[in-house]
């Protein structure tokens, strides 16, 4: 419980940091003259930082061990949102948002790395599922606690008071976690040998397309594409939008935390995640029938953001042939496929829908939510083939 509780606090930090320029993007392009582009830009800088400690941040779960590499590796988090806090251009502002997306590359990973070490096989999926789940409770803090603080405080005095909160809770990781015992005996200890062999246990393999767009096609519905459709297709006004997405984030985070304990209870892990993705899929193919009812609409984006949430179950089945002096390089590279994938996703599907834009918004909307589809379509083909590693006990 320790572990769980000192982890969520940092996560929910760590997702804060996802979503909060949603909220001050207005202040921010009035302030610094930024552009559209240059707002965009701020986002995915985050996540090239993120992406870019993966592998990094794998090899020292594995040597180190998660209490100093995710206390020490939030320090940067913490020094990105000071110097995000006394930005005067976009420059600066870009350089701070690497130093936090990269300050938050090791806190989900360093749970799960406890967890796949410390806790039962069993309870692994039920772990990341529920971190995950509890932990978007970031994004709420992300929308109207940040937005009162910016008006009382500026975005400024917002952004100084995130990093002391940032480094109370790397403070926290230093002085609440454990490592767990070292691994000598096994393999090599290199960065770049131990990827390789990773790559070599082909029974990952089948696994590795469903976990590059599994996630990717929610998070970018979910950031990027759900309001624009539900303003251009429904006209919804603002508050109405606010609504709808309001819908499918609690979806998330309740379907993310309803796929913790199913692998147990089914018996299988599998078919947890085959299930899931495909109601997915067919979620997003329904999405683009012509005169779909707002309200069916609304429906579709839930069950699609509750249903898409395997995550913490895929992770699960991945970390089963994972062996333990790999672990942290293992679940590095699954988590590189599942953000990196959004990553890629993301500016995709922008350049898709640029293409478009002179077609009727239904029609740009529904093709995009068939490749969706389409793309988790052939992600479960090859995932058909891969072997079943159900939970003991």
């Amino acid at each position: 419980m320790r572990i769980f509780l000192t982890f969520l606090v940092a996560y929910v930090l760590s997702q804060f940091y996802r979503s909060f320029l949603a909220v001050i993007a207005p202040e921010l392009a009035v302030e610094l003259s930024l552009s559209p582009q240059a707002l965009g830009n701020l986002h995915a800088l985050w996540i090239l930082g993120f992406v870019a400690t993966q592998f990094p941040v794998g090899w020292a779960l594995d040597t180190a061990g998660p209490r100093r590499t995710v206390s020490l590796q939030m320090l940067l988090a913490v020094a990105g949102a000071l110097l995000f806090a006394a930005a005067g251009s976009a420059t600066v502002l870009n350089i701070a948002m690497l130093l936090i997306g990269a300050g938050c590359g090791s806190i989900y990973m360093g749970a799960i790395y406890l967890f796949g070490r410390t806790a039962a096989p069993q309870r692994f999926a039920l772990l990341c599922s529920w971190l995950l789940g509890l932990g978007t409770a970031g994004n709420l803090l992300a929308a109207s606690p940040l937005a009162w603080a910016a008006q009382s405080i500026g975005w400024r005095g917002a952004m100084v008071w995130m990093a002391a909160a940032t480094a109370a809770s790397a403070l926290s990781v230093l002085l609440l976690i454990r490592d767990p015992g070292r691994i000598t005996a096994h393999g090599s200890r290199g960065l770049f040998a131990g990827i390789r062999d990773v790559l070599k246990i082909s029974a990952l393999w089948p696994l590795l397309p469903i976990t590059a767009v599994s996630y990717a096609v929610v998070l970018s519905e979910r950031g990027l594409w759900a309001g624009p459709f539900f303003s251009s297709v429904y006209g919804l006004d603002p508050v109405a939008r606010g609504h709808a997405l309001l819908v499918m984030a609690a979806a998330m985070s309740a379907g993310a935390m309803a796929y913790g304990p199913l692998d147990r209870l089914l018996g299988t892990r599998k078919w947890v995640v085959f299930g899931g993705v495909a109601v997915t899929a067919i979620c997003f193919a329904l999405l683009a029938l012509p005169g779909l009812p707002v309200g069916w609409a609304i429906t579709l984006m839930g069950l699609l953001g509750g249903f898409g949430m395997t995550y913490g179950v895929l992770m699960a089945h991945g970390r089963a042939f994972v062996p333990d002096h790999l672990l942290g390089r293992g679940i590095t590279l699954l988590n590189v496929l599942f953000i990196g994938g959004a990553g890629v996703l993301q500016p995709l599907s922008g350049s898709l829908m640029n293409r478009l834009q002179d077609a009727p918004p239904a029609q740009s909307h529904a093709t995009l939510h068939l490749i969706f589809a389409g793309l988790l379509v052939i992600g479960l083909v090859i995932y058909a083939f891969a072997k079943d590693n159900p939970p003991k006990g």
